[in-house]
């Protein structure tokens, strides 16, 4: 085993360059897939049956597909459709496709999204009808209802199962480095290892940070559940 050659200064640039990477791609398809989950959400749960049944259809294949198969037809399929490339120096959103790190947003997005809808759209079926009912009593509309009584109480009950979608991302976002000129943490190792062939030092320091970042983020929802389930805590006698 041969760790110098990993903790060379030219190395760990490259790792702390991963780094930067995938905690900016990560943030970024939370923040984008949480917007539209829960617009999605609303839709599930909303009166329209149409409306239904076009979310639900997405979030089915979403849910029903590879991440890496949504990630290459969207940089391979998408991106290099000759009808966008002819657009994507001229016209908006178009430009974008050619940034390797907006096709890997787009894919990573569109996958929470899907999840984080259903797991937002079953803790509103699951409101407790006393809480919608007091809500009623006090004269609040509708929308009222579901702002400040039954969207709050559902965020809250999905935080647990959240915590898992956003571990999950985390790492998923390795399957970024199938992007050319994505520099995440897992294209960080491979770089290493095709010009110093160390595959096992280099995939195990790679683990070793996304064991670590795992760790700091399952610390913060903790500290959050805490904060915002205490209700559901059992009573001490």
């Amino acid at each position: 085993m041969n760790w110098e050659v990993i903790f060379r200064e030219e190395s760990l640039a490259m790792y702390g360059q991963g780094i930067v990477t995938t905690l900016w791609l990560l943030l970024s398809s939370l923040t984008v897939g949480g917007v539209m989950a829960l617009v999605f959400a609303l839709a599930l749960t909303g009166p329209w049956r149409w409306l239904q049944r076009i979310v639900g259809a997405y979030t089915f294949v979403i849910r029903g597909t590879p991440l890496l198969i949504q990630v290459y037809m969207i940089y391979y399929g998408l991106g290099q459709l000759e009808w966008i490339q002819a657009r994507w120096d001229t016209t908006w959103p178009w430009t974008h496709f050619k940034e390797p790190f907006f096709c890997a947003l787009l894919a990573f997005s569109l996958n929470t999204a899907g999840y984080t809808a259903e797991m937002l759209a079953g803790a509103i079926r699951e409101t407790a009808a006393g809480e919608i009912e007091s809500a009623q009593a006090f004269g609040m509309s509708r929308f009222q209802v579901m702002l400040r009584i039954v969207l709050p109480s559902a965020m809250r009950r999905t935080l647990p199962a959240y915590s898992n979608e956003v571990v999950m991302m985390l790492h998923s976002t390795s399957l970024a480095s199938a992007v050319p000129a994505m520099l995440d943490i897992t294209a960080a190792a491979s770089r290493i290892y095709s010009d110093f062939y160390l595959p096992f030092e280099a995939y195990l320091f790679a683990a070793a940070i996304y064991l670590s970042c795992t760790f700091c983020l399952i610390g913060l929802f903790k500290l959050a559940e805490r904060h915002f389930l205490a209700h559901l805590a059992p009573r001490k006698h």
